[in-house]
């Protein structure tokens, strides 16, 4: 196992445990770089690694009661026909292709948690105890908020199956604003939605053929992933979310940056 995946781990592990959304992108560039893996190779071992790594996260947030279990669960099930389109899609994109997107995806997702940063001010959390818009009993929604969820879980679901990633930077916004979650809560559950998109990404990627994975590599990391987010957890109590997000945002557009410059000349 490369002596690198016990920091990389527990990099990715802090931020995703901290955020809940967008900390995963880091994953696909680490092992394609770093660690040397072929990006539909990386891909796919991110899919175990970031749905591991997040299932861990889950339980400390459930224990701070920063998750709805019914929720997250229903998201995760709305984004499983996403996930397995992305899947599919991904067997049959080339490589470089897979990577120039990749790194157009790191660019949005550091854009969107630049302009959270920058806000003067951010808005007020929904009212924890208010009922959510979409139970479980009873099933009970505003249709309009329905037709968004479902989108947003598709698209959550198609980014998880083709890039490998947890896509929680589109879930987090969706549970906030279709779901009147308050952002802790949001980030908490987050967590739920990505080990559910990723167990289903990966179901398919399996069934279909995925290769040979280095489950030694897949350990060490996610045991440094684990281990990690437990800290992050810690820091998303006591650390203003805008720093973090700021901070986390700047470095994600140097590794869009390289990502984009490695790949991008190879289509041409």
């Amino acid at each position: 196992m490369p002596i690198l995946a016990i920091p990389l781990g527990l990099l990715i592990g802090l931020s995703l445990g901290a955020l809940g959304g967008g900390g995963s992108v880091l994953t696909v560039p680490a092992l394609v770089y770093a660690l040397g893996q072929d990006p539909r190779t990386a891909t796919t071992t991110s899919l175990v690694i970031v749905g591991l790594t997040s299932l861990g996260a889950v339980i400390q947030h459930a224990r701070a009661g920063r998750v709805r279990a019914g929720q997250g669960l229903l998201f995760g099930g709305l984004g499983a026909g996403g996930a397995i389109l992305g899947s599919l899609l991904a067997a049959r994109v080339p490589q470089q292709v897979l990577l120039t997107a990749f790194a157009g995806l790191m660019l949005v997702v550091a854009t969107l948690m630049l302009r959270k940063a920058l806000r003067p001010g951010s808005a007020p959390d929904a009212d924890p105890t208010a009922e959510p818009m979409l139970s479980l009993r009873p099933l009970r929604c505003a249709c309009p908020r329905v037709v968004k969820l479902v989108v947003t879980a598709s698209v959550a679901g198609l980014f998880t199956g083709f890039f490998g990633v947890g896509g929680g930077f589109v879930v987090v916004p969706a549970l906030v604003l279709a779901l009147a979650f308050p952002m802790p809560v949001a980030v908490g559950t987050s967590l739920l939605v990505i080990a559910v998109n990723s167990a289903t990404a990966l179901a398919s990627r399996v069934s279909a053929g995925a290769g040979d994975l280095d489950w030694r590599l897949i350990a060490g990391f996610t045991v440094a992933a684990l281990a990690a987010s437990l800290v992050g957890g810690r820091v998303a109590s006591r650390v203003d979310a805008r720093h973090l997000s700021g901070t986390f945002a700047v470095m994600l557009v140097g590794v869009a940056l390289y990502t984009g410059a490695r790949s991008a000349p190879a289509l041409f």
